[in-house]
């Protein structure tokens, strides 16, 4: 999701006022409390039936505003996955979500598909390594619940820095890399792995590092979804910003501490509530009109709508921090200097060189109106991993469809999801398949 996941570039008053930025949002959340308490209380009285004026055109304003002021004041907790079954060869199957892995700063979570009358053949083993840019890994239950009829899914779901305690130490990008390739170790071999946006960089790294050390659990399939492999390609309004502002800007205006309650006191972090300001701010327009269109719904007794509306944003407003250490890292090997592309990226001193990849399959996909991982940053992968055979390559261009549409909603459904699985599948098909050319659809 390119440095735009990261939440663009919110405007803060320097570093002395971005180290008590966090102080300061905490207090001023607290101190509307009281004010959430009593729309509540509005909202439940001119929704009770027994109220006379529930009914009236007065009542229903008075409980659509209520609701929508409790609603943007709101701290948005991490949302629950809702995945309880899935339709397999036409059958439904009970789903059992487990931690099967787990670091401070993450677990891996298995979605287990409980087969209760045949057993079935083991499917193919998939790994979704979920952006770590702001939002939790349940942005990503549209793509889980896509594959889950047809592979045994994984996923990871990376922890809230301010829940870390300073005492389990740091986590930037190398560490983030290590966590990839222990995870496939601890999935073993012929895992594919798909890279929503943000980690095409080190799922990419991760695997150049694995085959050139011949290791046996590297990925059998790597599919990078809109993802910032070289964001010199087409670049976007936030991946020139992130050049000319340079990391030190970063450094100065969007990290800042973790205050007292959390358990990461202490630690630096770019915050979730700076980094959904950057992402509120990239399309302001839209959200004010989501806003007033639900409103207008709840006063109309549109619920349907309502509670559309009330499922994307209870996702959506849910945000994360991160470790300053990782943010920071990321900013400047993948946007400042465009390490990965130049040849210039390293692991703890060990050069990353995406060309020892030999053995895995690659597929890309963009969106045509991706407005921050640009056209081509993703297909450039192809150009970087020149050993694998062009019969285990493909790139696919979804028209009509923007960022988040690459990995979500109806074209990803119909599109997207059904190219991947065909490719993973036909990789180990005994019959090569033609060469392939960029596809556009």
């Amino acid at each position: 999701m390119a440095i735009g996941e990261f939440g663009g570039a919110p405007q803060t008053g320097g570093p002395v006022a971005s180290t008590g930025l966090y102080w300061l949002y905490e207090m001023s959340h607290a101190a509307l409390n009281p004010w959430r308490v009593m729309a509540d209380v509005t909202k439940l009285y001119f929704k009770n039936p027994l109220n006379p004026l529930t009914r009236t055109q007065f009542g229903k304003t008075m409980a659509a505003s209520a609701e929508l002021f409790e609603r943007i004041t709101r701290r948005y907790g991490k949302p629950e996955w809702h995945i309880d079954s899935t339709l397999v060869g036409g059958e439904r199957v009970p789903v059992h979500i487990s931690c099967v892995w787990e670091r401070p700063f993450c677990q891996l979570l298995h979605f287990e598909r409980v087969f209760e009358r045949v057993p079935q053949r083991p499917q193919p083993k998939l790994l979704i390594v979920a952006p770590m840019s702001g939002h939790y890994a349940t942005l990503l239950h549209g793509t889980v619940e896509a594959f889950l009829p047809n592979f045994d899914v994984h996923i990871t779901d990376w922890i809230d820095a301010r829940m870390v305690p300073v005492a389990e130490g740091r986590f930037d990008l190398d560490d983030y890399i290590d966590y990839v390739i222990s995870m496939l170790h601890r999935l073993g071999g012929d895992t594919n792995v798909i890279a929503v946006c943000q980690p095409s960089v080190p799922v990419l790294a991760a695997a150049a590092l694995m085959e050139a050390s011949n290791d046996a659990y590297a990925p059998r399939s790597i599919v990078l979804m809109g993802g910032p492999i070289d964001t010199r390609v087409n670049p976007t309004g936030v991946n020139k910003l992130a050049e000319e502002r340079g990391i030190n800007w970063f450094r100065n205006n969007v990290i800042t501490k973790v205050p007292f309650p959390h358990p990461g006191l202490m630690r630096d972090v770019y915050p979730g509530f700076l980094q959904l300001n950057g992402f509120v701010s990239m399309n302001l327009d839209r959200h004010v009109d989501a806003h007033q269109n639900m409103f207008l719904h709840l006063v109309g007794g549109d619920g349907d709508s309502a509670q559309k509306h009330r499922e994307f944003y209870d996702e959506y407003l849910a945000v994360m921090d991160l470790t300053a250490e990782f943010y920071l890292q990321t900013v400047d090997t993948v946007f400042v200097r465009h390490a990965l592309p130049k040849g210039e990226m390293t692991h703890r001193g060990h050069p990353i060189d995406p060309s020892m990849i030999r053995r895995a399959a690659l597929l890309t996909i963009e969106g045509e109106r991706d407005d921050i991982s640009g056209v081509g940053q993703t297909e450039a992968a192809h150009k970087l991993c020149v050993n694998i055979p062009l019969e285990r390559k493909a790139h696919y261009l979804q028209l009509g469809v923007g960022h988040f549409g690459v990995f979500n909603g109806s074209r990803f459904r119909a599109e997207i999801a059904p190219r991947i699985s065909d490719f993973i599948r036909s990789i180990s098909a005994p019959v090569a398949r033609k060469a392939s050319v960029r596809v556009v659809a």
